[in-house]
């Protein structure tokens, strides 16, 4: 071989690594180059099981007792058939709610006017076990998208799950999602069962 076919060859094989480098850069998934993923993650990002004060049934109370909703991703998600469940079966389920991107919802226990942020499940006595419960949330095709659960016993007093890790992720991510959004879609919406 002549030196200017072993420089060509070299050339040859530099450039066919560099292109197998690049095809091999953009078929990784989003998560493994750390790119934030764009689809939607809606999760149960916190409760608040233990109205604060004296536990009456007033309905300012009961709309201390809440469950908040929030959407990590960057797509909104239609949450129209999605529900929202305690252990003993109590069903809340959203009607023409569409959660934004990067936004949250609190689901109230009492009675009180849907917004985007906030949503009411019209019921007259307390939904959460403020001793042991789990918020299960469903989506529309009835899968469960996320769980928390508390044990008082454990010390799990945040809502988020802990004493007996009651987390029940599906794709197990651990955000937070504290804090609410600007928009939460084109309307609210809410009802029982």
């Amino acid at each position: 071989m002549t030196a200017s076919q072993t420089f060509t060859a070299r050339r040859l094989a530099a450039a066919a690594l560099s292109a197998a480098a690049l095809v091999g850069a953009a078929a990784l998934p989003a998560a493994a180059n750390g790119a934030e993923p764009r689809g939607p993650q809606v999760e149960i990002s916190k409760v608040q099981y233990d109205a604060p004060g004296h536990g009456s049934r007033s309905n300012r109370s009961l709309n201390e007792e809440w469950v908040q909703i929030t959407n990590s991703g960057r797509e909104s998600v239609n949450l129209d058939d999605w529900t929202l469940s305690n252990r003993q079966g109590r069903v809340y389920t959203f009607h023409h709610l569409r959660l934004s991107g990067h936004s949250t919802v609190r689901v109230h226990t009492g009675v009180g006017r849907d917004t985007y942020r906030d949503v009411y499940q019209d019921r007259r006595n307390f939904v959460w076990d403020d001793r042991r419960d789990t918020a299960t949330l469903r989506n529309d095709h009835r899968r469960v998208v996320d769980t928390i659960s508390w044990d008082a016993r454990h010390h799990g007093d945040d809502g988020r799950g802990r004493g007996d890790d009651g987390r029940g992720h599906d794709d197990g991510r651990g955000h937070d999602g504290r804090g609410h959004g600007d928009d939460h879609g084109r309307g609210p919406g809410h009802g029982h069962r």
